[in-house]
């Protein structure tokens, strides 16, 4: 028998197909609670969140809206969850490098962020594998990554729900949920030192790598943040000596002395800064001197400002030095005699102004360095 399609089955047809569509359809319009990211760099570490932001709207939150302990939302697969820490889809936090928090080791990589809150004034931050799921309806236990117990305190009124990084330090940085009057916070913290050196590392084996400069900075970096005192070595001599970009100048090699002296290698860490004297300016060589007075090494100091003297005979900071120098061993008289001829020569008025409030601090019997 042949099909007979009349003009109002046509119709049904295409409303049908219409209406299909429209089920399907994902219109971009505004949300209740407005979605938000915040993030803060710790060293050369990204910490992200990205979440919802419902209002209060005068509700009552803590235990109400959001209910203590785990609870079955009546939907999804999960049957106790907990707070998904914002409105609408996963809240999601992001680490780029491992990290700890609360102390404890967390992996890089991308989690969904849930919390219990209990109404003792405690509450457990949960970090998920699953960061793709919609809120906590379909958390699952098993997915767990890390849980950190945390403490949370009062706040003045905050109505929409806030993601803030309330401290931040070199190495760690504390974030915090706020909301109506409850504040949950929890520190996250980086092995800076190692992050930063293992990123040295891969870049001195890329374009990076072919530039003294980068192997002068890296040597400095390991040197100043308790980095591999061997390896710093190695960097700066390959900065210094054996490579087509390698150049010996007084500025890398006082970080091959600083490296020695840190390794009791006294004795060729100034070798290595008598081999570049010669080549040094009067104000590198007067810096170098006042570094010797500080690590308690007051005649070698003397000795630098006096070859400074010779070398650059009445320029500043010549005169300066040898009042330092002077004034160092305990010989004042000495060391005004340079000062008023330092006063003389300083280059401009807050030198002088420098000079002549340690040439009085002499005259009262005071060491000037």
């Amino acid at each position: 028998m042949k099909l007979k399609i009349t003009p109002l089955a046509n119709i049904a047809f295409v409303l049908c197909l219409l209406l299909t569509t429209t089920t399907f359809a994902q219109l971009n319009t505004p949300r209740g609670s407005q979605k938000a990211t915040v993030s803060q760099t710790v060293g050369i570490s990204e910490i992200s969140v990205t979440y919802s932001r419902p209002k209060v709207r005068e509700r009552e939150l803590w235990g109400k809206l959001v209910p203590y302990g785990m609870n079955n939302l009546g939907f999804g697969t999960a049957t106790a969850s907990p707070w998904r820490a914002g409105a609408n889809e996963n809240t999601v936090i992001t680490l780029s490098h491992d990290a700890k928090i609360g102390g404890k080791p967390i992996k890089a990589g991308t989690y969904g962020l849930h919390m219990i809150v209990n109404e003792n004034d405690k509450a457990t931050v949960i970090f998920s594998s699953n960061s793709t799921s919609w809120g906590s309806y379909f958390y699952d236990p098993s997915e767990d990554v890390l849980r950190v117990d945390v403490i949370t305190t009062d706040i003045p009124h905050e109505e929409l729900l806030t993601f803030d990084f309330i401290q931040v330090t070199p190495n760690s940085a504390t974030l915090a949920l706020q909301w109506g009057t409850k504040e949950i916070p929890f520190d996250i913290s980086f092995d800076v030192t190692e992050i930063v050196l293992a990123d040295i590392r891969d870049k001195m084996r890329d374009q990076p790598g072919f530039n003294r400069q980068t192997w002068e900075q890296a040597a400095s970096y390991a040197l100043n943040n308790g980095g591999d005192l061997d390896e710093a070595l190695t960097w700066i001599n390959n900065a210094i000596a054996g490579q087509f970009y390698s150049q010996q100048t007084f500025a890398n090699t006082q970080i091959k002395a600083a490296i020695l002296m840190k390794q009791n290698k006294k004795q060729e860490a100034i070798a290595a800064m008598d081999e570049v004297m010669p080549i040094a300016t009067a104000l590198e060589i007067h810096g170098y001197g006042r570094q010797l007075i500080s690590l308690g090494m007051k005649d070698k100091a003397l000795e630098v400002f006096e070859y400074n003297a010779k070398k650059h005979k009445d320029t500043w900071p010549v005169h300066y030095g040898m009042a330092r120098g002077y004034s160092a061993k305990g010989d004042y008289k000495k060391a005004i005699k340079h000062l008023e001829k330092a006063l003389k020569n300083a280059p401009n008025a807050q030198s002088k102004a420098n000079v002549q409030a340690n040439l009085d601090k002499l005259k009262k019997g005071e060491d000037i360095n």
